[in-house]
């Protein structure tokens, strides 16, 4: 056998070969790399836009004992359940719903905690073992008081089902409630005293994968840049039934999908303001603070956001368009802006970092007031402290529909 190496200088056949092998197993090692790094973004971006279709109870229920004072409840000590407040407790698969209040005691040696249970709405709390921690707290209008009506509301691919609530002296203005990702229209609910002492109408609406409205076709959530469609649907219900004026209330992907109704509506004359709370301001860090806190590396992350904002990663995250992450980026482009805005958002929400949302106040001052809390998790500002939230939300906003409204719509004759 003619040996391939004879024309070699002695002594650098076996350099060579060496060599060879170290570049191939490099080249192995780095499409290992390289594969490693794909699927993990492609996963990470199909989190991100893929709805999930059953909720993880991740929250033992320990106890369920009856004082004096009524109901308690013992669960294991977390950076949820130790913060101050009213929330919810959804068990039974979410077919069971119980309000939790005040904190009774705290044990840290054994990592338990008691709180009230304030009311059950729904479900045999004594008998369930798992459930979920949730900022919702109740469960339908009637909770607060409220008389409600049930609407449905023309969307693609069929109807939305929203709740109307009347309003009082300003009734012609209606508040537009859109809860984020992963919630559904019961997000809206902690608005509705403020929005009622204000006279406005209230409609909490439902859109595309929140398991109330239809799917989208794709199934995948757009980050807002498709959901303001189904916004946009309720604001044109609102102006058929009689509203001359909207205000939109958004909560987290809720907050994403009002900056983009700011912008895109056909009624921009009609809009009046918007009240976010913890909003997703810009998708570019969301993502990022995501990727860090789930310890995905940095390359990972970024070739995610890759795979959600160009169509070659559609294959992937099943998109059937891919979300221009650029437009949705609201810090970029905050001279766009032109709704009178109030931003709610705490320094310790763990989900939706406070600081694009700081920044954006900012950069446009004359239309943006932030408005900073603490100790609440991500949309759980009310949860807190509703005082302190119903104050802020209707001292700005009742300054803000008493002022003059240069693009109001004439009255129809």
């Amino acid at each position: 056998m003619r040996n391939n190496d004879a024309s070699l200088p002695a002594g650098k056949a076996p350099l060579l070969r060496w060599a060879v092998l170290g570049t191939s197993a490099g080249v192995v090692a780095g499409s290992l790399l390289a594969a490693s790094v794909s699927a993990l973004a492609g996963y990470f971006a199909r989190q991100v836009v893929t709805p999930a279709k059953v909720r993880v109870e991740d929250l033992a229920i320990l106890a369920v004992t009856r004082t004096a004072d009524g109901l308690e409840v013992i669960l294991p000590a977390n950076s949820e359940t130790t913060v101050p407040g009213t929330y919810s407790l959804f068990f039974d698969g979410g077919r069971g719903h119980a309000r939790i209040g005040a904190i009774t005691s705290f044990s840290p040696a054994e990592g338990t905690i008691a709180r009230r249970v304030e009311h059950v709405h729904a479900g045999n709390l004594a008998s369930a073992v798992r459930g979920w921690w949730s900022g919702v707290a109740f469960e339908t209008p009637a909770d607060l008081g409220f008389a409600a009506r049930e609407v449905g509301i023309p969307v693609e691919g069929g109807t939305a089902p929203a709740w109307l609530v009347p309003g009082g002296a300003q009734a012609s203005t209606w508040a537009v409630m859109v809860h984020g990702r992963g919630a559904n229209r019961r997000e809206g609910l902690r608005a509705l005293p403020v929005a009622h002492q204000l006279g406005l109408t209230s409609l909490l609406v439902s859109y595309r994968n929140d398991g109330l409205a239809p799917d989208a076709v794709d199934g995948r959530y757009g980050l807002g840049s498709t959901e303001w469609r189904d916004v946009e649907a309720a604001i044109d219900y609102a102006v058929d039934h009689g509203a001359r004026d909207i205000v939109l209330f958004g909560w987290s992907m809720g907050g994403a999908v009002c900056l983009q109704v700011a912008e895109l509506t056909a009624h921009r004359t009609r809009l009046r303001a918007l009240v976010l709370d913890g909003p997703v301001v810009n998708w570019m860090d969301v993502l990022a603070h995501q990727a860090r806190i789930n310890r995905i590396p940095e390359l990972a992350g970024r070739f995610g956001q890759w795979m959600l904002s160009n169509r070659a990663g559609r294959w992937v995250t099943g998109l059937a368009s891919p979300v221009d992450l650029k437009e949705l980026n609201w810090v970029a482009k905050a001279d766009r802006l032109l709704v009178p805005t109030l931003i709610i958002h705490s320094e310790d929400d763990d989900f939706v970092p406070m600081g694009p949302s700081a920044e954006l106040a900012e950069l446009n001052p004359a239309m943006v007031t932030f408005e900073r809390f603490t100790q609440a998790r991500h949309t759980r500002e009310w949860n807190v402290d509703p005082e302190h939230w119903d104050r802020t939300v209707g001292a700005w906003l009742g300054a803000v529909l008493r002022a003059p409204h240069p693009g109001q719509a004439p009255a129809e004759a």
